[in-house]
């Protein structure tokens, strides 16, 4: 787990984008761009109009082209977000959608690991065995979004315990802890064994039946 006690510098608002998303029943939304984040990656917001005095739910989306985009089953990333825009769809709120492809390592890095996990190697040795961290997120940038949007309090969709704890270290008021979904299938099996393993409030077992 990072530990951040340096607040990020004041971030604003540099656009908003009016768009329709086919992928949450249809809602309009928002995308929003932001000048002065914390570090030069070029995160975006999703936001879905939520009722105006209610905590609003949020997650954090780490990039990841090959499960958001090709549907890639080595991982749950983008049943992850298909969930979150389901939720959001419903409630209202905001995906932050942060450009930290393989846990920060980058596109060829991971797939890199892929290779080595093709050996039955885990994610978080894998990254390790390339030279890198086996997480290398902050989120530092998504603390200094939510204020640029004014949310200081929210609920929170993650089953990972560390963007709980860097959220709240970094002023972020985190009400409630929603639970996403395991999407377990045989691909992933492993992949979400070491999440598990790593930290992550997944009940692989309860989900899988056993």
């Amino acid at each position: 787990m990072n530990t951040l006690v340096t607040l990020p510098a004041a971030a604003r608002v540099r656009a908003r984008v009016p768009i329709t998303l086919e992928r949450a029943q249809g809602r309009r939304a928002e995308l929003v761009t932001f000048h002065q984040l914390p570090d030069a990656a070029e995160h975006i917001a999703c936001v879905i109009p939520h009722a105006p005095q209610s905590v609003p739910l949020v997650r954090l989306h780490s990039e990841c082209l090959t499960g958001d985009v090709f549907g890639s089953a080595r991982c749950d990333c983008g049943p992850q977000l298909d969930e979150a825009l389901a939720a959001l769809a419903d409630t209202g709120g905001v995906v932050l959608y942060l450009r930290q492809e393989g846990r920060g390592i980058g596109l060829y890095n991971k797939l890199d690991t892929y290779v080595l996990q093709d050996q039955d190697i885990d994610t978080f040795r894998a990254n390790r065995l390339i030279g890198r961290g086996e997480d290398e997120r902050d989120y530092r940038a998504a603390a200094a979004m939510l204020r640029a949007l004014g949310l200081t309090r929210i609920r929170l969709l993650t089953n990972n315990p560390d963007k709980v704890a860097q959220l709240r270290a970094l002023g972020i008021g985190v009400e409630a802890v929603v639970a996403t979904t395991v999407h377990l299938t045989p691909d992933n099996a492993a992949y979400l064994a070491a999440k598990a393993g790593s930290g992550h409030t997944l009940a692989l077992l309860e989900e899988a039946g056993a």
